[in-house]
């Protein structure tokens, strides 16, 4: 086991403790904010949808998003594509 830093550490090449725990959290909850946002589609106007997809990526990456990616997202959400996010039950690092 390698620590990394108090509260994270690397074993068999996956994060573990409570800093990797908090990440796979945050992960999970913007996986069901964007269940939610992609249902709620269908009644947001384009700048409404818009905002939601900046707000779930801002909270995953904890930035701002590149432009780029809200725009994309929000164009596949508003044609009706599924966006599924996956969280792993462990954190893979590199």
């Amino acid at each position: 086991m390698t620590v990394i830093e108090p509260g994270l550490s690397v074993r068999d090449g996956f994060a573990e403790g409570p800093l990797a725990d908090a990440t796979l959290s945050r992960a999970a909850r913007v996986a069901q904010l964007l269940d939610e946002l992609q249902e709620q589609a269908p009644m947001l106007t384009d700048a409404r949808l818009r905002d939601g997809v900046h707000r779930v990526l801002r909270r995953l990456t904890q930035r701002q998003p590149p432009a780029f990616q809200v725009d994309s997202y929000t164009a596949l959400i508003r044609r009706g594509v599924r966006i599924d996010w996956h969280v792993p039950d462990r954190l893979p690092c590199a």
